[in-house]
């Protein structure tokens, strides 16, 4: 019999689907989210719920104070679903407080938690607060979740966690849930490189929330220059956000109307069209604890030019893209006049014609997880 499984977690994106489909295939999973939705990037939740093949619910009753939430009712859950293994989510109240119910004996399982900084934030935690709980509660928890290797070796020496007791586990998307639909995809293609002038151009896209984190202004700064000589490059920015003011500052001041293009804020196939009307894809957050949407790049076929700083930048080795550091002006130039030289302009968006360069390691997934199985 598989164990039973309870996983506390946020809310359901949808690069989060494949996951847990995952691991409700090695347990008998239940997932509680404590809000309905991702608070900062509302996603259509009924076309995602629907592909989760697991039971799920939702506990959503209790106080939430800049963006830390605790939830009434989680012991009772546990009574209920009565759970073999228990996840919290990073440092949270959450997971405080699964640590001291077991302490007071009210739960006996095994518990761990999911942790989805990236090597960088690891090495400078963004407050103290968040400084203090992590060295309190990891020696409190039988296991993390992290997101690659580098992370997990850095909690194996810096608090001395045995291999075991690091589950690593990082964000993937199947790549023929996303590519299934070709016509499809492929018809809202063609629509947007008509409509946007996109044919023969090189064109460098960016997927994801305008925020400050994301840095997009500085990367407009960064290689206006090379924009506005290279008459082929065009730069798409998919998403909204707050930081939209600041873009469209920067924008204007470079004069770049024509060179820098904001379509809108898409999901599904609306979304993953964009990846076929892109020579490649760039991330350049200077703070970014994974970044699924270098998955979803690499899915597509796309080669990435990625941010140093990303926790999905070890997807990207030579054959893949290049990395860079998005706080060097200079670096950042170089770095995308260097890509640029290794994607084509924009022809037939064929899918077939962009085999995906995702490697999804299923047997090592399995091997991680089976770490919190025993004992």
């Amino acid at each position: 019999m598989k164990k039973k499984l309870l996983i506390f977690h946020p809310a359901l994106a949808p690069y989060r689907v494949d996951q847990f489909n995952a691991i409700s295939q090695l347990f008998d999973l239940e997932v509680v989210f404590v809000f309905d939705n991702v608070w900062n990037h509302k996603f259509d939740q009924s076309k995602l719920l629907p592909q989760l093949r697991f039971k799920y619910s939702f506990l959503l009753k209790g106080p939430f104070y800049k963006g830390r939430v605790f939830r009434f009712g989680i012991l009772k859950t546990i009574r209920h679903i009565k759970p073999d293994i228990i996840i919290g989510f990073e440092y949270s109240f959450t997971t405080q407080y699964l640590i001291l119910l077991r302490r007071f004996g009210f739960i006996r399982q095994k518990i761990g938690s999911t942790i989805d900084d990236s090597l960088e934030i690891c090495n400078h935690v963004q407050s103290r607060s968040r400084y203090f709980a992590r060295k309190r509660t990891v020696k409190n928890l039988d296991f993390l979740v992290v997101l690659s290797k580098e992370v997990s070796q850095f909690y194996q020496d810096t608090f001395k966690l045995k291999e075991e007791q690091l589950v690593i586990s990082p964000i993937f998307q199947e790549a023929e849930r996303l590519r299934n639909n070709a016509d499809q995809l492929q018809k809202i293609a063609y629509e947007n490189i008509d409509k946007f002038g996109l044919k023969d151009k090189k064109v460098l896209l960016f997927v994801g929330r305008f925020i400050i984190e994301k840095a997009v202004p500085r990367f407009i700064k960064s290689i206006n220059k090379l924009l506005e000589k290279e008459e082929d490059i065009v730069l798409v920015l998919v998403g909204d956000g707050a930081d939209i003011q600041n873009i469209n500052f920067e924008i204007k001041e470079t004069h770049l109307e024509k060179k820098v293009l904001l379509p809108g804020r898409f999901e599904g196939d609306q979304l993953y069209a964009w990846y076929l009307c892109a020579s490649g894809f760039v991330l350049p957050s200077t703070y970014e604890p994974f970044g699924a949407v270098v998955n979803e790049a690499l899915i597509f076929g796309l080669k990435v030019l990625c941010s140093k700083y990303a926790g999905s930048s070890y997807l990207v080795d030579s054959k893949k893209g290049l990395l860079f550091d998005p706080l060097n002006e200079t670096e950042t130039l170089e770095m995308t006049t260097q890509f640029l030289n290794l994607i084509e302009p924009v022809g037939k968006a064929i899918l077939k014609d962009r085999p995906s360069l995702f490697v999804d390691d299923k047997e090592n997934f399995t091997t991680q997880w089976k770490k919190i199985m025993y004992g």
